[in-house]
């Protein structure tokens, strides 16, 4: 390439600074070296000359190459590029090489991108490998990484192998970027290659690589490191790989990584080995937990609480909790106390199990230890005592926490709002406040109150305010906790607008919102449908830099689920997967319940098994799920597998999980087994409920059973039972579906599975609280006297006191409609709106169909009518209701004239409306 006389101009431009800048004084005095320097440049430049005036230019080229080698500094290598420029000398490849490995490693990295890319790439010339070198370390100075990484591929596509420095340059930023997967794939092509790397190479990578979780890979490295490069392996490499592969959950290569150590005489320390045990007892393996544990022992590792209370809480999940106990009764013989989280583990299991007493009797010795118990710990027993529905006993708990001195959080405001009655949410908020200010903030509340005179006042959201105020002047952290707490009580109740207003304030304030802060508010606004605003406080979260949970996602996703939308939440899931987070088992509950109820149930398995194979656990809901979607979609054998499967994985079974198996085999008349679990269900000490009898009792009066379904009536009376809203709806609509049923049937009931029955009323039986026979037995054989019944039931229901509900008085106009008391079904009716129920669809077309078969079609037009005046759109249902009923009072005209507004509402009529149209027509 010839450069041409320009290059001495563009040159000297670029280092006129460098020039003038020169350490060496011009006039220096001259040494013997400097001397001999100049006298040996002299001659090679009259070299130079003479060889290109002999036409000999490739020895010129050599020896120009040579005098820029060395020079001693920059300007120097540039006076010789200017020397060669203006004899027309073409300055090569490998003299390129040189003056761009002195302008890179003489801080001039911006240069040496100028010259390359006008001097070289703009010329046509391929680059030498040797320049592509330099270029790469060049580019990574100049922090253009991305061209850096393009010609260090390029280079090794040439085959050539790249300088450690260019290696190390690439190495460096590829692992401070975190790519370590891309460094590991660089660094074991070049290794290959013969180029050795320092240790420190082998440090940083196995590190990010086990840190990213590529085991193999880390592995694959550690290997390289000792058998090609022969470089020791360190402690700290061990522990990189050891923690690594515990993560991973690689416990076999673990325990062997742990057999090397020793080998080569660095021994495990007890963090190491209690980390191994964690991850025995979270794959629920304590037989290898203890064999670790007593390595441990043996090599002198002295365990303690973390140790100890790891390996309590893995054989309390597993549910040996007299295991539990033997590990704390060792405690002390290893000279070690038990600390609060030890007293917790107990606490929070006897909860789950319900044995609040045991619980109880647990935290009363921890208090006897003088250990001060944690928050959690009367959060725990606190929601425990409300299940039991001992509720002054977790009022006098409540008071005593306070009264400790403990600061409440939110995690308590939530287990105490779920006892509270709706509507009283802000009060609860304004006494968590109070407690905050007084235990967290040194304050007295009610000196506060007087102060601002406010202790008279009503007004819950003007102390609020104030104690919100206090908070802030004292601990912006507190004031966080308290904002927050403050903003989803109001979301509770649905004052949305007030909601955002506090977090608003809260963040104009300088005080971060908590993350539940903002799941509460997204929640409520996918409860008041407007999905998309809580889809933008989502994105404005992230802003603030915020990330979303699983309790985020849990909250889109059951929404999706609630709306019946499984594709959405099959899209939620997979951007939950994409960052990272591992979807919790109630994510997969809320999927499959939804599955479930679409009868999708082999889309629910495969769900479940995508569950399995990613390592979560199903609990008890998410096993309640699955039994009560095979029970609904008949597939009884799955369920009983899957319910043995979770005895076998040390879950107990819950009363719901035995009633929905027990109602499922039931209901597909395998009452015979159904009686197997329901000796089960009493042996575990579950007694039936409600909602097993109100399924069975279901179930009966569907069959036709109804005699046998009011001796269940009688029998859960006896026992003592609550019945609720739902039990009511389903007996009076079964008994009422009953008034229809034609003669024929009557005679055609038939007595199957009498033994199975009578097996199955014998087990209700055992668990009644009072051992006596029924003194009446109820008799439905006949309309007559299911007519008598039905109205018996109906006022009985009158007669007690339940909560307004639409679908029970549904039930009960139907039942007077089937009795053709039409007079009691209209009083309802006005009972109902009385009470504040607007009637729906249902009701109108109920009332309308009992109007028509007492042939009284007007009033059923007139039903019509006021519904659609009252803004209730009739549906397909109650336009065919009202057409057979015309048609079958020969009102042809109006039929067809009916049929006419259906067309254009979008519906069609059915076929025995079809029928009736060419039978009186």
């Amino acid at each position: 390439m010839i450069w041409g006389r320009s290059c001495k101009f563009y040159l000297s431009l670029k280092f006129k600074r460098s020039v003038t800048t020169c350490t060496v004084p011009i006039d220096a005095p001259t040494t013997l070296s400097s001397t001999c320097a100049s006298e040996h440049k002299t001659l090679c430049y009259s070299l130079v000359e003479q060889l290109i005036g002999r036409g000999l230019f490739s020895s010129a080229q050599q020896v120009i190459q040579r005098i820029i080698r060395q020079s001693s500094s920059v300007c120097e290598a540039i006076s010789i590029v200017d020397f060669a420029s203006e004899r027309g000398l073409e300055l090569d490849l490998a003299s390129h090489g040189v003056l761009f490995r002195k302008l890179v490693y003489s801080s001039r990295p911006q240069l040496a991108e100028e010259l390359f890319y006008n001097k070289i790439i703009s010329g046509g010339a391929y680059p030498d490998p040797l320049v592509l070198d330099y270029m790469v370390i060049c580019f990574c100075r100049l922090e253009k990484f991305e061209e850096a990484l393009a010609h260090f591929d390029q280079l090794i596509s040439l085959n050539y192998i790249p300088s450690k420095a260019s290696f190390n340059a690439i190495f460096r930023e590829l692992c401070a970027q975190g790519r370590v997967l891309e460094a590991f794939n660089y660094f074991v092509r070049v290794n290959g290659a013969g180029v050795y790397l320092g240790y420190w190479c082998f440090n940083v990578l196995i590190d990010g690589l086990c840190y990213k979780e590529y085991m193999g890979e880390a592995l694959q490295l550690f290997d390289i490191m000792q058998i090609t490069n022969r470089y020791p392996p360190t402690l700290h490499l061990f522990k990189s790989l050891f923690y690594g592969l515990c993560k991973r959950g690689w416990l076999v290569e673990a325990e062997l990584l742990i057999r090397e150590m020793e080998f080569q005489g660095l021994y495990p320390d007890k963090t190491m080995y209690t980390s191994l045990i964690h991850e025995y007892c979270k794959e629920k393996k304590m037989k290898m937990a203890m064999q670790a544990f007593f390595r441990m022992i043996k090599i002198g590792c002295k365990p303690d609480n973390y140790t100890l209370n790891t390996l309590i809480h893995g054989f309390v999940k597993l549910g040996l909790v007299d295991k539990g106990w033997l590990v704390y009764n060792l405690m002390e013989e290893w000279g070690v106390q038990p600390d609060v989280v030890t007293f917790h583990i107990m606490i929070n299991k006897y909860c789950q199990e319900g044995k609040v007493d045991s619980a109880l009797a647990i935290f009363n010795n921890m208090v006897s230890c003088n250990l001060s118990p944690s928050l959690h710990c009367y959060t725990v027993l606190i929601n425990a005592l409300h299940r039991d529905n001992r509720l002054e006993e977790v009022d006098v708990f409540s008071r005593s926490m306070l009264d400790s001195g403990i600061v409440p959080d939110h995690v308590l405001f939530f287990t105490l709002m779920k006892m509270y009655p709706k509507g009283h949410e802000l009060q609860l908020a304004l006494t968590i406040l109070e407690a905050i200010v007084k235990n967290g903030c040194g304050f007295d509340p009610s000196i506060i109150s007087s102060c601002k005179k406010l202790q008279s006042s009503s007004n819950l959201e003007k102390k609020i305010e104030m104690l919100l105020q206090e908070i802030f002047d004292s601990n912006l952290n507190l004031a966080g906790v308290a904002f927050s707490i403050v903003i989803s009580a109001l979301c509770e109740i649905e004052k949305l607008d007030c909601a955002l207003d506090y977090l608003h304030k809260m963040v104009s304030l300088g005080c971060k919102p908590l993350l539940f802060t903002y799941n509460s508010l997204i929640k409520c606004l996918c409860k008041e449908g407007l999905f998309k605003d809580a889809m933008s406080l989502i994105d404005l979260m992230q802003d603030c830099g915020l990330l979303p949970d699983t309790a985020t996602y849990l909250i889109i996703i059951s929404e999706h689920c609630r709306q019946g939308n499984v594709k959405a939440a099959y899209y939620t899931l997979e951007r939950m997967s994409e960052r990272g987070l591992k979807p919790s088992v109630a994510i997969y509950d809320s999927i499959i319940g939804c599955l479930s109820r679409k009868s999708k149930i082999f889309e629910a398995e495969g769900v479940f098994q995508m569950m399995l194979e990613a390592g979560v656990d199903p609990d008890k809901n998410l096993y309640l799920t699955m039994i009560n979607g095979y029970g609904k979609n008949g597939r009884l054998l799955e369920a009983r597998e899957l319910f043995e499967k979770m005895v076998e994985n040390s879950i107990p079974p819950s009363s719901h999980i035995y009633t929905a198996l027990i109602s499922g085999l039931v209901k597909k008349n395998m009452t015979d087994q159904g009686c197997l679990y329901l000796g089960r269900m009493s042996r575990d000490g579950f007694s039936p409920n409600v909602v097993l009898y109100t399924s069975l009792i279901h179930h009966f009066l569907k069959m036709g059973e109804v005699e046998y379904a009011f001796r269940l009536v009688d029998l859960m009376e006896r026992s003592q039972i609550e019945p609720d809203v739902i039990f009511y709806i389903t007996l009076v609509s079964g008994v009422c579906k009953n008034l229809i049923v034609n003669k024929k049937r009557w005679c055609m009931l038939r007595e199957e599975n009498q033994m199975a029955k009578s097996m199955l009323f014998h087990l209700l039986h055992e668990t009644t609280l009072v051992s006596r026979d029924s003194n009446e037995i109820v008799s439905a054989n006949s309309i007559e006297k299911m007519k008598f019944l039905a109205l018996r039931l109906l006022q009985k229901v009158k007669d007690v006191s339940l909560v307004p509900n639409l679908h029970l008085y549904n039930s009960i106009i139907c039942g007077y409609c089937r009795m053709d008391r039409m007079l009691d079904a209209n009083h309802h009716l006005e009972l109902m709106k009385n009470e504040g129920l607007c009637p729906n669809q249902v009701t109108f077309t109920i009332l309308m169909d009992g109007h028509i078969h007492a042939g009284d079609v007007n009033s059923a037009i007139g039903l019509f009518n006021k519904m659609n005046a009252d803004g209730c759109i009739p549906d397909r249902i109650a336009y065919n209701t009202l057409l057979n009923g015309l048609l079958q009072g020969r009102r042809v005209p109006d039929a067809l004239s009916l049929s006419y507004s259906m067309l254009k509402r979008g519906f069609s009529p059915s076929k025995l409306a079809y029928h009736n149209i060419l039978k009186y027509s």
